[in-house]
């Protein structure tokens, strides 16, 4: 079954979920509204949703440091109330957080983030790039789409691929965080220091570092 954009916005108003979650609860539903926002429940993303609009001012500031001292990432995560703060989910999303900031180093932490400049210089690269390597001009469109959601996979903390399980991005383990504890979480900033960085230096992969550290 064809998935509409009116039945995306209808369940997107219904649920507060995401774009992306509707359409994806649609197709595993056959497009039927009220199965797709059972399927948002069960996931907890409808619930998420609807927190999303919560202040959250209370939390913690996390710091990660790779084995011998070679990275370094401070993260600070809000929360509700300091009770929940305090809560070994949260601690743990936070401190996974740090960690896959410090394998992944991204520059922002979700795509809304993106400077729009930075943002139109890259469509501008990766349509030039679609023109010269042949591409006809009426699907360049849909690589520069194609080729933006990967920038933002790539660049984007909440995008990202989760360290610890390739299921998932650290968006949905967000949310997932929001529907178990109950409370809105926010990933308010973070800052990645590496050493000597700079200065021309031997190529090091320290993603794998990372990810063989914490046992991935």
């Amino acid at each position: 079954m064809t998935i509409t954009t009116d039945m995306i916005k209808a369940l997107r108003e219904k649920s507060g979920a995401g774009m992306m979650d509707c359409k994806k609860a649609l197709a595993e539903n056959g497009g039927d509204l009220d199965k797709a926002m059972n399927w948002l429940r069960e996931k907890g993303i409808a619930s998420a949703a609807k927190k999303s609009g919560r202040i959250a001012a209370e939390g913690i500031v996390d710091a990660y440091i790779h084995a011998g001292g070679r990275i370094g990432v401070l993260v600070e995560v809000n929360i509700e109330t300091d009770f929940a703060a305090r809560n070994e989910d949260f601690r743990t999303f936070v401190r996974d957080v740090a960690m896959q900031v410090a394998a992944m180093n991204p520059k922002w932490i979700s795509k809304e983030e993106v400077p729009a400049e930075i943002l139109e210089a890259e469509k501008a690269v990766i349509r030039s790039q679609a023109l010269n390597e042949g591409k006809p001009e009426k699907v360049v469109d849909r690589i520069v789409e194609g080729r933006i959601a990967k920038f933002y996979t790539d660049h984007c903390l909440l995008e990202q691929v989760f360290i610890r399980d390739d299921a998932k991005t650290i968006g949905s383990l967000l949310k997932e965080k929001i529907a178990v504890i109950g409370e809105n979480i926010s990933v308010r900033r973070f800052a990645r220091y590496e050493m000597g960085e700079g200065i021309q230096k031997r190529e090091e992969n320290f993603a794998d570092e990372v990810m063989k550290q914490v046992g991935t």
